[in-house]
């Protein structure tokens, strides 16, 4: 892998999407990880090269910021989640969710600077990484893993597959979790590809292989595979979806239908259960939509994902998105 560029170097291959008012980057490989900057532009990840670039909503040319080197991508891993520390604007620390020849691991970093790792031997496997990262408004770090396409997994306590971890900016489990002395927040998940809060800082998360979206409760198992659920938690299956990033505002959840090739939306009650049928948006436009972000004024970040899928990308993919609100954008949310 070559060395990292220069931090604020232009990056050649991506261009802005001078077409399109949505597109604000394109020619990317496979970007999965997101991540909004307090300047209004983002960072996103790429997961086959590990690229980590700066992307503008003026749809000005992206900036290659630096390279996460000793990565393994093949299946689905790589660098896979992206998120800013609680406070960045005072150490400008970025996490990010790697998959390496021999585990997933989190790393942290300022940007330009030399990843540590500061928790290492999440399972990997040829498919099913999981992978998304966040912060909670708890100022924790919220790290969603997959089954590596072992299900049994899932269920072990003591394995760090197929959970949620809940973890302090050192990665360390917190103190108050279930088990004190444990990373895991919830466990029998498939493979964790979104984790979202809402205006009431509940964690919903969204699965690829079980096309879940449900509402997280500490302590739980959400009986990934073929195991009765032991809480009574709002959860909702979209089949076929293929389900990938989410993001909430207000009481409504938008939700990237990797497979799909569509934004599913859905209004939540007061319950975090989804209520009625999902709507439709961007159905078709963009093939493969895999992370969604919603920013300040409600705008939808948005990767795509179709390099590495079925189907013949456009000549501009991957791209990234940042659509106005649906209600704005011609889709049926007011």
């Amino acid at each position: 892998m070559p060395p990292p560029p220069d931090p604020g170097q232009p990056a050649p291959p991506p261009q802005s999407g001078a077409e399109d008012p949505n597109v604000i980057a394109s020619g990317l490989d496979t970007p999965w990880g997101l991540a909004q900057l307090p300047d209004g532009s983002a960072i996103v990840g790429e997961r086959r090269t590990g690229r980590i670039l700066k992307v503008f909503p003026d749809r000005s040319p992206p900036l290659e910021i630096m390279t996460i080197p000793g990565l393994d991508s093949t299946g689905d891993g790589g660098l896979l989640g992206l998120a800013l520390s609680p406070a960045y604007t005072e150490d400008a620390l970025v996490y990010a969710y790697a998959t390496t020849a021999t585990d997933n691991r989190l790393l942290r970093f300022t940007l330009g600077g030399t990843p540590q790792a500061i928790l290492t031997g999440i399972p990997k496997g040829a498919t099913g990484n999981g992978g998304r990262i966040a912060f909670g408004p708890d100022e924790l770090l919220y790290v969603g893993t997959g089954d590596t396409g072992r299900p049994e997994l899932s269920a072990d306590a003591a394995s760090l597959a197929g959970k949620v971890l809940r973890l302090d900016i050192f990665g360390k489990p917190a103190p108050d979790n279930p088990v004190s002395t444990s990373p895991v927040w919830t466990r029998g998940h498939s493979n964790i590809t979104g984790l979202c809060f809402d205006g009431a800082d509940r964690l919903f998360v969204t699965e690829s292989l079980s096309d879940e979206f449900s509402l997280l409760e500490p302590g739980a198992d959400y009986g990934w595979r073929n195991r009765p659920v032991d809480a009574d938690v709002p959860t909702r299956v979209f089949p076929d979806a293929g389900l990938g990033g989410c993001g909430i505002l207000n009481r409504v959840a938008f939700l990237g239908a990797v497979d799909g090739e569509r934004i599913l939306i859905a209004i939540l009650d007061g319950n975090g259960d989804t209520v009625g049928e999902p709507e439709e948006f961007l159905p078709g436009s963009y093939g493969r939509l895999r992370t969604v972000v919603v920013d300040p004024i409600g705008a939808l970040w948005i990767t795509t994902s179709n390099l590495d899928g079925p189907g013949q990308p456009a000549p501009t993919d991957d791209r990234v998105l940042r659509v106005p609100p649906p209600s704005e954008a011609g889709g049926g949310v007011s």
